[in-house]
C-alpha cells in the first residue's frame, strides 16, 4: 500500500507538471512591445474637453476618465492649423513646411515622398501588424486609375465658384489606387478616405468597395444640423450616407481591436476620426447630449466611439499592454465663434483664434496619453510638445531603429512619459499654417512674423467684444505666461527678444534635417 501510495503521488506532482509546461499563454501578450492605439480627432478643440475646460458644456467622460489614467500633456501642439499637414507630420516625424503648407484637395495626389521615413514603416519592421481606420486626407494617385480615354468633364458649382471635375465614370473602379495608406507602411486601411471629400464610398486596403456611379453635389436639400456640408463634389455610390461614417469606422475599429486577441503581432492602429468635423451630423442617439447644441453632440459622439474601442481593448484582456494616445489634428472651426454666442461654450478656451491660425487656438490641441503600470495615472506636464514628436518616442520606447542619420524635427520623450523626467526636452516649436504667417515659441515667449496671426474670417460682434490690444508694429510679441490669450503685442517694448525669435526661425527654415 505504501508503494502504490508513493506511485500514485509522484505521477500526481509528474501530471501536473505537464500540464503546467502545456499550459497556453496569454495570446494579448505577444512580447515586451506594447500594442499602440493613436486616436486623431479632427477640429477638436482644446476647450472642448471636460477635464482641461471646467467652463466647457460638452461631457467627455471616456477622454476624462483616459485623462485621470494617464498623463495630460497642457503645452501640446499639431504642426498645422489643417488637416493635411498636421497628419504628415505626425507620421513622418517632420515639420510639414519643409515640404508643403495647403491641404490635399480633391481626388489628390499623395503628400509622402517615395521611402521616406515613417511611424508605420518604422513600427513595421520591428514586427507590429499595422493598420489605419478613418480619415485619410494625405492623398492618392486617383489618375492611375482614370480612363484616358474619357475626356468629358462635368461642370458643378460650388458655393459661388463653377468648377470643372472628372466624374465617376472617367475611373476604372475595379483597378488598385496606388500611393495610399498601404505605401506608407500601414499593412491594411478601410475608411471614407475624408468624409466632406470625394469619392464618397468605402475603401478597402487600395480598392473600393463599391463603384461610385454618380456625381454628388449635395446629398440632400436640407443642411446639416450646424454649419454647413463643406463637400466637395465629386464621384459617389448611390444614396450615399454620411451619418453612417463615424459609426462604421468605430465599428471597423472595435472589430479590429477583437481580431487581435489571438495575434502573434503586437499592433499599431492609427485611427483618425472624421469628427467633430463638418459636416457637423451627431446621429439621433446622441442629440441634446451636450450644451453645446449639434457640435457639442458631435464631439459627446466621438468621446462615445473612443469608449467603445477602449471597451474592446479591455475586453480582450490587452488593456495594460497597450499604449493609448489621444489628440486632434488642429483647433476647432470657424463655427466655432456662434457656439460663444449661442452656447456660452468656446472650444479655443483659454486661448485666441481657432483652425487655420498661427494663434494658440489653431494649433494648441489636447493630448493624451495612457499606459497602465508605466505612465503615472492622473500626472499633466506643460512641457512644450509638438505631435512630430510621437515618430521618436514611440520609436525608443518600442525599440525601433531609425535609419541611419536620422535628424528630423522629432524629440524624444519617452523619459518624461515614463520616468516623469522633467528635463527640457524640446526649446523650441516653429508654428505655421500658411505660407506667409510663422510663429515661433521659446519658452513663454511666442512671436509671430506677421502683423495678423488670423486667418479664419472673424464675426464683427466678437472683434468688437474682445478688443484685442495690438501696437501698431509689422510683427507680435506675446508672453504666454502672463498673457496665454494673446491679447496684448509687446513687439515694440521688447525688440531684442523680437528679434532673437526672428533668427531663430531663420535658422530653423534654412536647415534641412533629413533628406528622405
Amino acid at each position: 500500500m505504501k508503494i502504490s501510495a508513493y506511485f500514485y503521488l509522484v505521477m500526481l506532482v509528474f501530471l501536473t507538471a505537464c500540464h503546467q509546461q502545456t499550459k497556453p499563454t496569454n495570446p494579448t501578450v505577444k512580447s515586451d512591445k506594447p500594442n499602440i492605439i493613436i486616436f486623431y480627432a479632427d477640429d477638436m478643440g482644446y476647450g472642448d474637453l471636460a477635464i482641461q475646460n471646467p467652463q466647457s458644456k460638452i461631457p467627455t467622460p471616456n477622454l476624462d476618465q483616459l485623462a485621470r489614467e494617464g498623463l495630460l500633456m497642457t503645452d501640446a501642439h499639431s504642426s498645422s492649423g489643417v488637416c493635411t499637414p498636421s497628419r504628415y507630420a505626425l507620421l513622418s516625424g517632420r515639420y510639414h513646411w519643409r515640404d508643403f503648407n495647403d491641404i490635399v484637395h480633391s481626388m489628390g495626389e499623395s503628400v509622402f515622398k517615395e521611402n521616406q521615413v515613417t511611424l508605420p514603416k518604422i513600427l513595421k519592421e520591428n514586427g507590429y501588424h499595422t493598420a489605419a481606420i478613418g480619415k485619410w486626407h494625405l492623398g492618392w494617385n486617383w489618375e492611375a486609375i482614370r480612363k484616358k480615354d474619357f475626356t468629358q468633364k462635368e461642370r458643378v458649382i460650388r458655393g459661388k465658384k463653377e468648377l470643372e471635375i472628372w466624374p465617376a465614370q472617367a475611373y476604372d473602379w475595379t483597378k488598385s489606387i496606388p500611393n495610399g495608406p498601404l505605401s506608407i507602411g500601414f499593412d491594411s486601411y478601410f475608411g471614407d478616405g475624408t468624409i466632406n471629400f470625394p469619392p464618397y464610398t468605402w475603401i478597402k486596403n487600395d480598392k473600393v468597395t463599391e463603384a461610385p456611379i454618380e456625381t454628388l453635389k449635395l446629398p440632400r436639400e436640407d443642411m446639416p444640423l450646424e454649419g454647413n456640408w463643406e463637400l466637395r463634389p465629386g464621384p459617389a455610390v448611390k444614396d450615399w450616407d454620411f451619418y453612417n461614417v463615424l459609426p462604421t469606422i468605430t465599428s471597423s475599429a472595435v472589430t479590429f481591436i477583437k481580431n487581435q486577441e489571438k495575434a502573434d503581432k503586437p499592433f499599431f492602429l492609427y485611427l483618425p476620426f472624421p469628427s467633430p468635423h463638418a459636416p457637423i451630423i451627431p446621429n439621433e442617439d446622441f442629440i441634446g447630449k451636450s450644451k453645446a447644441g449639434p457640435y457639442g453632440d458631435w464631439v459627446y459622439e466621438t468621446d462615445d466611439a473612443i469608449g467603445q474601442v477602449l471597451a474592446a481593448l479591455k475586453a480582450i484582456d490587452a488593456d495594460e499592454d497597450t499604449i493609448v494616445i489621444f489628440t486632434s489634428d488642429n483647433g476647432s472651426e470657424r463655427y466655432a465663434y456662434d457656439r460663444i454666442k449661442n452656447y456660452n461654450h468656446d472650444s479655443s478656451h483659454p486661448f485666441r483664434g481657432v483652425k487655420r491660425d498661427v494663434y494658440e487656438g489653431g494649433h494648441h490641441v489636447p493630448f493624451i496619453v495612457k499606459w497602465p503600470n508605466k505612465i503615472k495615472p492622473g500626472t499633466t506636464s506643460s512641457q512644450l510638445f509638438s505631435q512630430i514628436d510621437i515618430l521618436n518616442t514611440l520609436a525608443t520606447i518600442t525599440n525601433s531603429d531609425l535609419p541611419k542619420g536620422f535628424q528630423h524635427d522629432s524629440y524624444n520623450f519617452s523619459k518624461l512619459w515614463l520616468e516623469e523626467n522633467n528635463k527640457v526636452v524640446r526649446a523650441n516649436i516653429i508654428h505655421n499654417t500658411f505660407t506667409s504667417k510663422y510663429a515661433v515659441r521659446k519658452g513663454d515667449w511666442l512671436y509671430i512674423n506677421n502683423k495678423d496671426g488670423y486667418h479664419a474670417r472673424i464675426p464683427e460682434w466678437f472683434v468688437e467684444g474682445q478688443r484685442f490690444k495690438t501696437a501698431k508694429d509689422t510683427v507680435q510679441l506675446f508672453n504666454l505666461k502672463d498673457d496665454i490669450g494673446q491679447t496684448t503685442n509687446l513687439a515694440s517694448q521688447f525688440p531684442k527678444k523680437v528679434n532673437e525669435l526672428a533668427t531663430v526661425l531663420l535658422k530653423e527654415q534654412k536647415t534641412e534635417t533629413f533628406k528622405n
